[in-house]
């Protein structure tokens, strides 16, 4: 997930830096996904107000999801159920220095 550093609930509501720094920040993430899982293909969306589907109206975040050939549709972002079998603090060890070579 990728979040705004100051707090907004949309894309007009962020100024060109923040929007230049948010498009890059998601652009790092694709390419750290991609060399630590080697997914085939990537979700990235964001829902802007409620009826959108936004779990918290007014905070703007990025959804990054890697995606493989036969998984389940968006089963890795919903009711606890996770299609890479890992515990968070190992994700952050494969991703962490991945993300600190490429920042």
């Amino acid at each position: 997930m990728v979040v705004p550093m100051r707090h907004a609930g949309t894309l007009a509501g962020i100024n060109e830096d923040e929007f230049n720094e948010l498009t890059h920040l998601i652009r790092t993430a694709e390419v750290v996904l991609t060399e630590a899982y080697k997914p085939h293909g990537i979700n990235i969306g964001m829902n802007l107000g409620r009826s959108a589907g936004a779990g918290i109206v007014g905070h703007l975040h990025v959804h990054i999801v890697p995606r493989w050939e036969g998984d389940t549709n968006f089963i890795t972002t919903v009711a606890d159920t996770r299609v890479i079998p890992e515990q968070c603090e190992d994700t952050l060890k494969r991703l962490q220095p991945i993300f600190k070579r490429l920042t």
